[in-house]
């Protein structure tokens, strides 16, 4: 089943072209990663995708249902408020620099837009949350500040926040970008885990190696269109672009 269907997409920022025409789905269960260098597209594609950006030409279809729809005269025409509402229930994201409420106790900043957004009970949102925050081994951080934890433990609430939502698909923009090495590490063991619980992910990442044995697809981005996609073992071993091999020489090599 296509929980995400995005067909040619177009997004510029001005003169600047951001996205020529890409086409992408994702399936239940599918881990997705997208890579590419700086520049490329990858977060500007996740952002319209979660309707942070609107598209300028093309379709958004979340389980059947229009987002957006690609009109006669070739312009994106976005769904009505209410519609829109639906769907961004289908979805959530986790973003590279965390985005916690600083205000906010780690289990407020859970249940807040449980609570507030999809209208649920109190006990229920609390109980979700602190069900997952025992998963991410966060339980006795429940009252802490985002200032009181290091960075890997923000970005593993920020997971738990997105997670308590119940989406259908989770996405990461660069999860582990603002992280150092050692963190970095505890953050793609937590993304593993929902992986092997069959969580349908898109992930755009720099972690070449994660990609690789996460993902169940990879897509290479360069210069706003989709240069090449495939299993990992395709784009990783067997790429037929020159521009990808390129790519992923110089990871190697760092």
């Amino acid at each position: 089943m296509k929980l995400l269907e995005m067909n040619n997409i177009k997004k510029s920022f001005g003169d600047l072209e951001v996205l020529c025409n890409i086409s992408l789905s994702v399936s239940k269960g599918e881990v997705v990663a997208i890579i590419g260098p700086s520049g490329s597209g990858k977060s500007t594609l996740l952002r319209c995708a979660t309707m942070l950006e609107k598209i300028d030409a093309g379709d958004i279809i979340y389980l059947g249902e229009y987002a957006a729809k690609n009109t006669a005269e070739g312009k994106a025409l976005y769904a009505p408020a209410a519609e829109l509402k639906k769907i961004r229930n289908y979805y959530s994201l986790v973003f590279q620099n965390f985005n916690l409420f600083p205000h906010y106790s780690v289990l407020r900043n859970i249940t807040d837009a449980p609570i507030n957004v999809q209208k649920r009970s109190k006990a229920e949102a609390t109980k979700t949350a602190l069900s997952l925050l025992t998963k991410m081994g966060l339980e006795d951080k429940k009252d802490a500040y985002p200032y009181q934890l290091s960075g890997g433990q923000q970005q593993r609430v920020s997971i738990v926040r997105a997670l308590a939502m119940n989406p259908q698909i989770l996405f990461f923009d660069e999860p582990t970008s603002a992280l150092d090495p050692e963190l970095t590490g505890e953050v793609l063991k937590v993304i593993r885990g929902l992986a092997e619980e069959n969580i349908t992910m898109v992930i755009v990442t720099h972690e070449m190696a994660f990609a690789q044995d996460v993902a169940d697809r990879v897509i290479f981005m360069d210069g706003g269109i989709v240069v090449e996609e495939g299993t990992p073992k395709e784009v990783f071993e067997n790429s037929l672009k020159d521009r990808t091999k390129q790519f992923l020489q110089r990871y190697s090599h760092k």
